[in-house]
């Protein structure tokens, strides 16, 4: 007897339907599964057989033949386990046909018949719900994020193989779970700009780079608080609107880094070690899984210890940066990640450290300063909008008990200045950071003043084209900060201030 049951699969953040066709033939017993399986998915014909048999199904010693198909996409994971065996008890007349209608499954089977979660669930109840699909059977620890999109189609949590039978049959039932309430947004959390002592440039570029989404470079030595500030700048960044959440959780959905969550609430923050691999960083491996700068979508990824970083990691970052997707080819398949992230990184000024200190001699030679600065490519460093200094802060100033500005306030000022930006562009997650050609001769026009000043700036840190349009991009959000519609000199002067490595070492 010939089954058919409706189960998918993922190709990035996106859901591709796979049709699970299970065969009862006679001849020698045993379970062949064809249609391009990865090693997750054979095995699960022993995790399968050994879940039935234990939740009192016995199957007949048939030839038993899976097709998944298409067969030219590749299948990879546990998550076949559950379709595959609804398939055989269909096959083996358990089941009737005529119950699987309309009905999606999905889920890792355990030896004892319980069903384990798996990733991707997100894409998979968008793809059903616009599917028109009636049901959707999934593992209970993924039906939170599953009934966030599923309006329309009943997401069924089950527990156990023999829960699902019943209720396919008709002699139990399963209630559907509904949306769950949306937690809290808590934007700051424990990391709050009030405890940064002094730093006061360094805490206004952070605000600047807050408020139109621009790239940050933080230098200074040892200490000085760099990392303490780049925590820090999700907390003052506006909250991730519903349909920037649900981006950012399709991907942790196939990350399987959901970890029980409905839907990401917080700007994401990620902080590889430098000795992360390209593909750890950009995305790929055997199965194309998303990278950190993916995982970083419409949050902050930070590197710290910049120049530690093995080059060829570094200038992955090139394209994500301008194209703010990433785009995995390999072999047999292409898969693209959204990849719209802040980056924010932090340098020592030179390899001891202490250059420009007033508490230690730095002991480096300008040779060796202007080697260990190589290493960060001139192409990489245009795509970074603004490179400040963090100096060294003195004991008085370490010990004042005079706080700065929370969180909270700064983040008042730059929803404003946000606001300002999509007022503009007609567009509710527009930032200065992404104005094209066309928006920067509308939005970033400079008077005489402005043009002498950049002018004057280009002739002489030998500015790139690109440098200048990042320029003009910040001083449009200085602006913005200050309420004015216009870029006015001071506004230029001011975003050229953030540009340290484009000055001659001293």
């Amino acid at each position: 007897m010939l089954a058919r049951v409706l189960s998918a699969t993922v190709v990035g953040i996106q859901a591709a339907p796979i049709d699970v066709e299970v065969d009862f033939a006679v001849g020698l017993p045993g379970c062949h599964i064809v249609g391009l399986p990865d090693a997750g998915v054979k095995e699960g014909r022993v995790r399968i057989r050994g879940a039935l048999e234990n939740s009192g199904f016995k199957l007949p010693s048939r030839r038993i033949t899976v097709n998944l198909a298409p067969a030219d996409l590749r299948k990879d994971g546990a998550a076949f386990d559950v379709p595959i065996a609804v398939g055989m008890l269909c096959a083996a007349g358990l089941i009737a046909p005529d119950r699987l209608a309309d009905s999606v499954f999905v889920g890792e089977l355990a030896l004892d018949g319980s069903l384990r979660p798996v990733r991707g669930v997100l894409p998979i109840a968008a793809w059903a719900r616009n599917g028109q699909a009636r049901r959707l059977f999934i593992p209970p620890e993924n039906a939170a994020e599953a009934a966030l999109v599923a309006d329309g189609c009943a997401v069924i949590p089950v527990a156990r193989v023999a829960d699902l039978v019943s209720t396919l049959n008709g002699t139990g039932a399963i209630t559907a779970v509904s949306a769950p309430p949306l937690a809290t947004f808590s934007p700051a959390g424990n990391a709050d700009l009030a405890d940064v002592r002094g730093q006061a440039v360094a805490r206004r570029a952070l605000e600047i780079a807050a408020a139109g989404g621009h790239n940050l470079l933080f230098v200074g030595p040892p200490g000085s608080g760099k990392t303490m500030l780049a925590r820090r700048l999700p907390g003052i960044m506006p909250p991730l609107a519903f349909e920037e959440g649900l981006e950012t959780t399709m991907v942790y959905s196939v990350a399987g880094l959901l970890g029980g969550r409905a839907l990401v609430r917080d700007r994401p923050f990620r902080a590889p070690h430098h000795t992360v691999s390209v593909a750890g960083l950009v995305g790929g491996g055997p199965a194309c899984r998303p990278g950190e700068i993916s995982l970083a979508h419409n949050g902050v990824l930070f590197l710290d210890e910049l120049l530690e970083f093995q080059r060829p990691v570094l200038e992955a970052l090139r394209q994500p940066l301008e194209e703010r997707t990433v785009n995995i080819v390999r072999a047999r398949r292409n898969v693209e990640y959204p990849a719209d992230f802040m980056l924010v990184t932090a340098l020592n000024p030179c390899p001891c450290g202490h250059l420009g200190s007033p508490v230690r001699t730095c002991t480096c030679s300008l040779a060796g300063i202007a080697a260990y600065r190589a290493r960060l490519s001139g192409p990489l460093l245009d795509r970074i909008d603004m490179h400040v200094d963090v100096p060294a802060l003195s004991y008085r100033e370490l010990t004042d008990q005079a706080t700065g500005e929370s969180s909270a306030t700064v983040r008042a000022r730059v929803m404003e200045a946000r606001d300002r930006q999509a007022s503009r562009a007609g567009s509710a997650t527009a930032t200065n950071a992404r104005l094209g050609t066309r928006d920067m001769n509308r939005h970033t026009a400079l008077d005489d003043d402005g043009h002498d000043l950049l002018e004057r700036a280009v002739d002489r840190f030998a500015l790139s084209a690109r440098a200048i349009m990042r320029v003009r991009r910040v001083a449009r959000t200085i602006a913005d900060l200050a309420g004015c519609d216009r870029i006015a000199a001071p506004h230029i002067a001011e975003a050229l201030q953030y540009r340290v490595l484009d000055r001659p070492v001293e």
